[in-house]
């Protein structure tokens, strides 16, 4: 996954948008831009990380079939529900 962030500094922008896109599909990989002072894309960026993720641990249990000592070991962090997150917006003081 390939992330741009501070999309909202277009005026210092080192590489073009269509570059990265480029390079991304090069790669084979996603490609998105982010901006916290926009609020542009940043939740959507960690959704589709661990979207990837999981998408990548259930091909690989599809793979591994009965042999469950192939699949990746890690234990269950419960971090709440949507109701439990204190939304602050960004560089509030």
């Amino acid at each position: 996954m390939l992330v741009g962030n501070k999309a909202d500094l277009r005026h210092l922008r080192t590489v073009p948008t269509e570059e990265a896109k480029t390079f991304a599909e090069k790669e084979n990989t996603y490609f998105m831009e982010t901006s916290t002072l926009e609020a542009l894309n940043v939740e959507t960026a960690f959704t589709e990380v661990l979207t990837q993720i999981y998408q990548v641990v259930s091909l690989k249990a599809l793979e591994a079939g009965d042999d469950t000592s192939a699949l990746p070991k890690g234990q269950t962090i419960n971090v709440g529900s949507k109701d439990d997150v204190k939304k602050v917006g960004c560089c509030s003081t």
